[in-house]
């Protein structure tokens, strides 16, 4: 099997669903924090996050309650989604960042001092529920320097509510199915992402131990 064969069914085995892990379980045996938990395992072990990496992560909380997004947001519902994701995170090490909604232009939330590590671009507001979503509010009062940034480029993101997250991961996305499909009542999709693969047939993807005899110069 050659290097790209051997992506791809990476990607395959990966992106599949992960339900072996959690036969006979439901949505509805969990708490709200044990699903966001549960979901953010299987994402950091799927796309190999770990310190370093960056995870986006955007939520309705409307769509959680069971309603449309953007009519009945509740910070109760984020501090317990809160609590379930930064228990995960913590347990791999990665960065968590956090997408407002439209109002405040999908602008991120963040710790200050991840900000000024990546050299992104601040913002200047205060997510609260009825501009910039419950889920960003709940993270920005958690935070110790909380900013928001314009734009990331993530490694990986889970979007509980389909609020679309993809503007803020990095190429190449490579969908993930977890084995909880939905958090309440709001249906979960979520991406790791990798390095796009260049060059043709004869471009090799991890480093060879002979010299091959085709050159390109």
């Amino acid at each position: 099997m050659d290097d790209m064969q051997k992506q791809g069914a990476w990607e395959e085995r990966a992106s599949g669903n992960a339900a072996g892990e959690t036969e006979g379980r439901t949505e509805g045996d969990l708490s709200l924090a044990a699903q966001a938990a549960v979901i953010v395992n299987e994402l950091a072990e799927a796309g190999r996050l770990g310190p370093g990496k960056i995870v986006v992560v955007g939520v309705s909380t409307s769509e959680v309650a069971g309603v449309r997004i953007g009519t009945g947001g509740a910070l109760e519902v984020a501090d317990q989604l809160l609590q379930g994701i930064r228990q995960a995170a913590d347990k791999w090490g990665f960065h968590l960042v956090y997408q407002c909604c439209e109002h405040l232009n999908r602008a991120l939330v963040m710790e200050r001092s991840l900000l000024e590590s990546l050299g992104l671009r601040e913002v200047s507001a205060v997510p609260v529920p009825g501009a910039g979503g419950s889920m960003a509010a709940a993270a920005y009062r958690s935070m110790t320097e909380p900013v928001l940034a314009e734009t990331v480029e993530a490694h990986a993101g889970i979007d509980i509510g389909e609020t679309l997250i993809g503007m803020h991961l990095r190429r190449v996305a490579v969908p993930f199915r977890p084995s909880l499909r939905y958090v309440g009542s709001a249906r979960v999709n979520a991406a790791w992402t990798r390095p796009p693969l260049i060059g043709g047939e004869r471009a090799v993807y991890r480093n060879p131990e002979t010299s091959g005899s085709l050159l390109c110069d």
